[in-house]
């Protein structure tokens, strides 16, 4: 499987479950449903402990090596005593970032104190149970070949295999829920800005491969699906905390961290303001963040082009309901919030094969010339989805040898416009990506 080793990629990622009305419990909630035994309890060499992938295993069981050297997930909980940290902790008043639960939630594995096994360390940062729910009734039984995965699901097992369930889990850290909300306040206190696409963070830094093996517990894998997935989750968690009384608004103000940065934080010298049809918004409003958003209708584009037509018009509906009142604002999300959860199973279960690729690009494309793309935060998920179909053309057999160059050259291209959002340059990017289509087969 082919992944992009683009510098410009890590070095953008590095800079950087909803809460379901109808759904419960969250996904943070089934994390901490069983007492976490800590990482130690999985790295032994016969576990996820070997120096080498076992011959005969269907796992590798170095895991825990790879996680530890590369993952950054295991630096997490370090991270938090470096000077930008304390110095985050310090504008925020919150005392010591490596022992305060709003840096640990995100940091590190913060499971309560009575949930903790005799091996647990929250130094250990962002541990295995962080993402696979505490292993209290099913450390044993997970390899045990007579238990089914269905089994250790029910003993807390967290479902990471299923792309809805993982994007719920994801989201709570990269981009906040109510159960871990990360605020407007942290941000000003200097924390880098939050962006997140699953797809793309799933093969950022893997500690295992997709084979036979693989394939033969789980399914097919499809990253255009994942990435797809991806998309309605955060739409969906960006309108529950829209219409959340407690995590979406502060005194007078809604929750700002919602809303598009760069609606803001631009220079006052800069007057190059321009229409965007998905928001129908005049000069000088502040704009919900709706990149996610904007995706969803791309993922829609070979599954329901009406879909897609109806998801823009209630978008632009929510848009002009945020100039109107509050309450005009709820029910326009909530409107969209039904739309969005009504076509996530279609969307889950459709076949996003070679044929669905060129449909999601020419919708993209056809966006970028609407002018759709002068908010950063579209544009960075942009790049990231042409990243998925990138790889997905060259998984097909699409592209290879000096197709499959020229197309990464153009991919590379297209990261290097996004690169710094204080430059960013809405033309430079839109002829980046009408290149990269113009490459594409």
């Amino acid at each position: 499987m082919k992944r992009c080793g683009s510098a410009l990629l890590v070095m953008l990622l590095l800079a950087s479950s909803p809460i379901v009305a109808t759904a419960a419990p969250s996904a943070v909630s089934t994390i901490e449903s069983h007492k976490h035994l800590g990482v130690a309890s999985c790295s032994n060499s016969v576990c996820h402990g070997a120096s080498q992938p076992f011959r005969d295993s269907n796992v590798q069981q170095n895991e825990f090596a790879i996680w530890q050297e590369f993952d950054p997930h295991a630096k997490a909980w370090q991270s938090l005593q470096s000077d930008a940290s304390k110095s985050i902790a310090r504008n925020l008043g919150i005392g010591d970032p490596t022992a305060a639960k709003v840096c640990l939630d995100c940091h590190a594995d913060s499971i309560a104190a009575d949930k903790r096994g005799d091996r647990f360390q929250v130094s250990d940062g962002v541990g295995c149970e962080s993402c696979h729910g505490g292993s209290e009734l099913w450390l044993n039984a997970h390899a045990d070949r007579s238990v089914s995965h269905d089994e250790n699901v029910k003993n807390g097992l967290y479902p990471t295999d299923q792309p809805v369930a993982r994007a719920r889990l994801c989201l709570s850290c990269h981009m906040g829920t109510s159960d871990r909300m990360i605020t407007h306040r942290i941000m000003g206190a200097g924390h880098p800005r939050l962006s997140f696409e699953l797809d793309t963070f799933t093969w950022l830094h893997p500690h295992y491969k997709i084979g036979e093996a693989w394939t033969k517990r789980k399914g097919e894998w499809n990253g255009v699906r994942d990435w797809a997935v991806g998309q309605g989750v955060a739409a969906e968690n960006l309108l529950d905390l829209v219409v959340d009384e407690k995590a979406g608004w502060k005194g007078i103000f809604p929750e700002l961290v919602l809303f598009d940065c760069h609606a803001c934080h631009r220079l006052m010298s800069g007057r190059k303001w321009g229409p965007r049809q998905g928001t129908g918004l005049g000069p000088g409003v502040v704009r919900l963040n709706d990149a996610n958003l904007v995706m969803f209708r791309h993922v829609l584009a070979p599954v329901d082009k009406a879909a897609a037509a109806r998801l823009l018009e209630q978008t632009r509906a929510l848009h002009k309901a945020t100039t109107q009142s509050r309450d005009a604002t709820f029910a326009a999300a909530r409107r969209l919030r039904a739309t969005i959860e009504e076509l996530l199973p279609t969307v889950a279960a459709f076949n996003y094969g070679p044929d669905s690729l060129d449909a999601i690009l020419a919708s993209i494309e056809a966006d970028a010339k609407r002018g759709e793309y002068r908010d950063y935060a579209s544009a960075e998920q942009v790049a990231m989805a042409a990243q998925s179909v990138v790889v997905a053309f060259e998984n097909d057999g699409k592209v290879d040898g000096d197709k499959a160059t020229m197309l990464r050259s153009r991919l590379d291209a297209l990261y290097a416009t996004i690169k710094d959002e204080n430059s960013w340059s809405v033309q430079n990017f839109n002829n980046a990506l009408a290149a990269l289509r113009a490459a594409a087969p």
